[in-house]
């Protein structure tokens, strides 16, 4: 189950790329460039399904995930969406202007590379690459937290729509996939005393 669903966020990061291919395929045969062959027929349902797959992934690993949200202090926030967007956004360019997927050698290159940037990126757990959700707004980052009541210092990367305040604030967090989460706002925090890092 943990598999299916870390594959299902992998999916679900590259359905800007499944838009743009889908889009182009659906002017290619408005325009009579392309017919319905078995493989056009064949891509254009397999791009419906993994748009799909990506919606359903995204809403199954957020809205309903069942993991126990903890109360954190979040001592330190680096936005690093930029680190990742444009690099990852490029490479669905690469995929949906040039290629031309109503070639059988094509669709099986293109099958090819995202199977093995699929190993690469569950292997490394890269889930936080996600520019879907930086197109609906969501800004990524790296934090530095204590849960409450503890001492310890830990590192996590989070979504949060706009920008995350963090001073005298507490959050609720899903944290079991700690390249995955997300503050839970089915949960409100509270306002505490400011917290010095060790060492200051």
């Amino acid at each position: 189950m943990k598999f299916f669903k870390n594959l299902l966020l992998y999916i679900s990061a590259f359905m800007p790329m499944y838009f743009l291919v889908l889009l182009k395929l659906v002017v290619e045969l408005l325009n009579h460039n392309l017919t319905f062959n078995v493989l056009n027929s064949i891509n254009l349902a397999t791009l419906l399904l993994l748009m799909i797959a990506s919606v359903w992934g995204l809403v199954w690993n957020i809205k309903f995930n069942k993991d126990k949200s903890i109360e954190i202090v979040i001592l330190s926030k680096h936005n690093i969406t930029d680190q990742h967007f444009l690099g990852y956004f490029s490479l669905f360019v690469f995929f949906a202007i040039p290629l031309d997927l109503s070639l059988v050698s094509a669709f099986c290159i293109y099958v090819a590379i995202l199977i093995m940037i699929g190993v690469v990126y569950i292997n490394n757990s890269l889930y936080y690459i996600n520019p879907c959700l930086n197109l609906l707004g969501f800004n990524f980052y790296d934090i530095t937290y204590m849960e409450v009541g503890s001492r310890t210092q830990r590192h996590a990367k989070i979504f949060y729509r706009g920008d995350l305040e963090i001073e005298n604030k507490t959050y609720f967090v899903k944290l079991k996939n700690e390249n995955f989460s997300f503050i839970d706002k089915s949960h409100k925090g509270v306002n505490v005393q400011p917290i010095k890092n060790n060492g200051e």
